[in-house]
């Protein structure tokens, strides 16, 4: 790695965040010329001003799009002349709210205090995530690139100014333990991390500190009660009636004499859930059962397929009718034109992504959820740092602790917008029915719908198998491997810069 754009999702990142300000300024000019042709067209009739508002409509867009293509070129720089690093980071400030964030020097005590330069939903989209990590490229005294573990999407960040501020952002980052964190593993760093692939260092990525062999039973039901084992970091899941023998601490002993897998283990990801995990909320509203209704009578699958966009739609071209129908003055006949011309505009735009989109894709999920024969697998619930949308990892039911992933399953939040985690399961780790393997893409990847706890999770694509492209860096993603449990002495103090 010579500098942070040789990374693929960072130069895709940066290329969709430069297409979206040309687009800014495409549409404020095309806004502005409009507004200035009806006006100058019906400047007899029309009154004086009419056209103001959708005329400083486009210039705000306008305005938004230079500036988004000027911070676009200043990334590029940036990345262009730096590596990424990965930082222990803490978020200083209310979800929702303009929010501080503070970094720590992966080698030591120094902690940088950062301001995110961007709006509130592309700063939900970097927010650190359950496990704390951070990408990095730029210098803490001028400002730089901020990135989740995989290098996109991206946010510029400045140092916060005032001597004040700056020690009182530290100190409430010091209280949520950003200086005892464990350092990430560092993005130039090789492919596979060496504690993977070598049993003597296998501790260092923070694992429970017993192994645990597994004979499985020839035959189970999926559906019976998990049994669990306890680790330093919360019980650990394994198949039904399987007998367990607890060995002495240490790497696991393999019974045929082979050397231990490489790569992330469900020994590995489990702990790592069970870290993520957070306490139980309120349980999800009940929906009607997709075996025995169509699709439509689905809330969740009505929300996947856009039905709700279309009738907000609806409704807002309803409004306009309803007032035009009032006979509406000379002098706000523009403004109803306006607003019917958006409405109009925006029922089109969702209908067609529905009819062409949303429809099919709801389709081919129902086929899969109502498809019989499960294909029974322990699955862990893990979060993606890009947006934090959940993702499950599944394993094979008869195995143990030293198994290596057989799949990777986004799902589509299940709870409202300000509560995505809602209908979630309970547990970070357990047994799922897999259903599906009809419908396939293009690239021959299945779709498929797990059934866990006797209800569906809604996957946000297609099922990915291990071995594809990018498989690797995605599980590197969902789970940063750590360099060591050493952390900062809670009597050194950090220096700020």
């Amino acid at each position: 790695m010579t500098c942070a754009l040789d990374v693929e999702e960072t130069a895709r990142a940066l290329e969709r965040y430069r297409r979206r300000a040309v687009g800014l300024i495409v549409a404020g000019l095309v806004t502005v010329a409009l507004a200035g042709g009806l006006g100058a067209v019906f400047a007899d009739s029309w009154p004086r001003g009419a056209v103001n508002l959708p005329l400083a409509l486009g210039i705000v867009t306008l305005i938004g799009g230079a500036a988004s293509l000027f911070g676009a070129r200043r990334m590029r720089r940036t990345l262009g002349a730096g590596i990424w690093s990965a930082h222990p980071a803490a978020t200083v400030g209310g979800k929702g709210h303009a929010t501080s964030l503070v970094l720590r020097a992966p080698d030591g005590p120094e902690t940088w205090p950062l301001a995110a330069v961007a709006t509130r939903q592309r700063y939900e989209q970097v927010r650190p995530g359950p496990d704390g990590v951070l990408w990095w490229c730029g210098d803490p005294r001028v400002g730089g690139v901020l990135a989740p573990p995989g290098g996109g999407p991206l946010i510029w960040a400045k140092p916060l100014r005032g001597e004040h501020v700056r020690r009182r952002i530290v100190a409430r980052a010091e209280a949520q333990g950003l200086l005892h964190r464990p350092a990430p593993r560092q993005p130039q760093g090789p492919g596979v991390p060496e504690a993977f692939d070598n049993p003597e260092t296998s501790q260092a990525f923070d694992t429970p500190d017993v192994s645990e062999s597994l004979v499985s039973p020839d035959s189970y039901d999926v559906y019976d009660a998990p049994e669990f084992v306890d680790g330093p970091d919360g019980p650990v899941f394994l198949p039904p009636e399987g007998l367990v023998h607890l060995a002495p601490e240490g790497p696991p002993e393999r019974l045929d004499g082979a050397r231990p897998v490489s790569g992330p283990t469900y020994r590995v990801l489990a702990a790592h859930a069970q870290r993520q995990a957070e306490p139980p909320g309120k349980a999800p509203r009940p929906e009607a059962d997709v075996r025995e209704v169509p699709w439509w009578r689905v809330r969740s699958l009505r929300r996947i397929a856009g039905v709700q966009a279309v009738l907000i739609a609806l409704v807002f071209c309803a409004v306009v009718g309803a007032v035009a129908l009032t006979g509406p003055s000379e002098r706000d006949l523009p403004k109803l034109f306006f607003a019917g011309a958006v409405s109009l505009a925006g029922l089109a735009f969702s209908g067609y992504r529905m009819l062409t989109a949303g429809r099919p894709m709801v389709r081919v999920l129902t086929r899969a959820a109502t498809s019989f024969t499960p294909v029974p697998r322990r699955y862990v619930l893990l979060y993606d740092p890009h947006g934090g949308a959940p993702v499950l990892v599944f394993f094979p039911m008869h195995g143990g602790l030293d198994d290596v992933p057989e799949g990777v399953l986004p799902l589509v939040p299940p709870g409202p917008p300000k509560h995505p985690r809602r209908g979630l399961p309970a547990l970070p780790v357990g047994p799922a029915g897999l259903h599906g393997w009809r419908d396939h893409t293009r690239d021959g990847d299945a779709f498929v719908v797990p059934w866990i706890d006797g209800r569906p999770l809604w996957p946000a694509g297609p099922y990915q198998e291990a071995g594809g492209k990018g498989f690797p860096a995605l599980l590197d993603r969902l789970a940063p491997p750590v360099e060591a449990h050493t952390s900062t002495s809670s009597s050194s103090k950090p220096r700020i810069t």
